[in-house]
């Protein structure tokens, strides 16, 4: 038990580590994205699945309070909370459509999807990024395996190449955590460094 005790450790390291060297420029250029139309007065939707629903609400949660700053609250929604909605959506239309109709609802032109999906094939979570896209929304997906379907329609992917479950979401919530740092400090630090290939705030 002691090996299995490190071995899931030095696994889940070894997995973020290979993550960040294959995204990291990819990972700068769409939180950044995402942070300047938090700017704007956009917001961010957030949607998945089980460990994902979970994740969802904990970013949302660290959005709207705060993650290390004090600072103004931010608009983010996660859309797998209430539960009148998601059975009612759910007995009246299917579940496939739970997420969809909020988009429709909730989502305006300008804002942020992210779906998360350790498979990258979750139905509920296509239909919204597919409504998502029609309404004009920025569309990211935090997958896993080879990305899936979600790979191949949301407009930014971030592919965790790994088919343990656990393993996966350990890095989408790592994932998550470094966009909430990556806009508190966007949007409210002084002592924000940009690299070159980044664009100075006003």
């Amino acid at each position: 038990m002691r090996e299995l005790i490190y071995y899931t450790f030095t696994e889940s390291a070894d997995l973020k580590r290979a993550f960040v060297e294959e995204n990291r420029d990819k990972i700068y250029e769409v939180f950044l994205e995402i942070a300047k139309r938090l700017k704007e007065g956009r917001k961010i939707l957030l949607c998945g699945n089980g460990g994902s629903a979970a994740d969802c609400q904990h970013i949302a949660a660290e959005l709207v309070g705060r993650f290390t700053l004090e600072r103004r609250a931010l608009p983010a929604i996660a859309l797998t909370t209430d539960t009148s909605v998601l059975t009612a959506l759910a007995n009246d239309y299917s579940f496939d459509r739970i997420f969809e109709r909020q988009v429709e609802a909730l989502g305006e032109e300008g804002d942020v999807l992210i779906g998360i999906s350790t498979s990258g094939d979750s139905k509920n979570v296509i239909n919204a990024v597919n409504r998502a896209k029609e309404k004009g929304l920025l569309t990211v997906g935090f997958l896993g395996k080879d990305g899936g379907e979600l790979a191949k329609i949301c407009h930014h992917s971030f592919i965790v190449r790994n088919h343990s479950t656990p393993r996966i979401q350990e890095v989408h919530i790592t994932l998550g955590h470094v966009l909430c740092d990556f806009i508190e400090k966007f949007l409210f630090s002084y002592d924000f460094y940009f690299p070159p290939c980044g664009e100075g705030r006003e």
